[in-house]
């Protein structure tokens, strides 16, 4: 089953309709690194992880991991490791996933701009935990807890994200 995506902040999966919270630069055909655009496109889904302090592993059919404290994602497209999970410390630029505020107690990593990745096309583009206020997102695709946990119990290694401006 494909999770569908819309400009609106809406997402299908199925018959079931979750809000979300896009990108502040909203849907953008030519991603950016540091655009703050959600990437418009179909896109494989890779692996999950989550924060075991804070969260059980999830359910679903996908790879899961534990996230580690020093787990970190490089956005630096200078460097060799970019869109590439990596430890940190680390040589270049970097976001670290294991954050106090939540948002990434629960990531499912997308396959964009990493098969190969192109240096500044965008990296670090998942479907992670929104924000309380519904606050746009960096670029991710952000849902409430239990709807990401919803949407994770019914993806498979076959499921697409698909998200695009005429959809919903």
């Amino acid at each position: 089953m494909d999770l569908l995506v819309g400009p609106d902040g809406t997402a299908l999966l199925g018959e079931q309709r979750f809000a979300c919270a896009l990108g502040r630069s909203g849907l953008v055909a030519d991603k950016r690194e540091g655009d703050g655009g959600t990437p418009v496109g179909v896109f494989p889904v890779r692996m999950v992880y989550y924060r075991p302090d804070r969260q059980s592993p999830p359910v679903t059919a996908l790879p899961v991991r534990a996230l580690k404290t020093a787990d970190g994602w490089c956005d630096d497209p200078a460097h060799a490791d970019y869109n590439r999970a990596v430890t940190l410390p680390h040589a270049g630029g970097c976001e670290r996933l294991w954050r106090d505020d939540g948002l990434y107690d629960l990531i499912l990593v997308i396959g964009h701009n990493d098969s190969p990745p192109r240096p500044g096309a965008g990296s670090a583009i998942f479907l992670h935990v929104r924000s309380p206020d519904g606050t746009p997102t960096q670029g991710c695709v952000a849902f409430d807890i239990e709807d990401l946990r919803t949407i994770l119990k019914n993806l498979t290694p076959d499921s697409k994200i698909q998200i695009n401006p005429a959809c919903c």
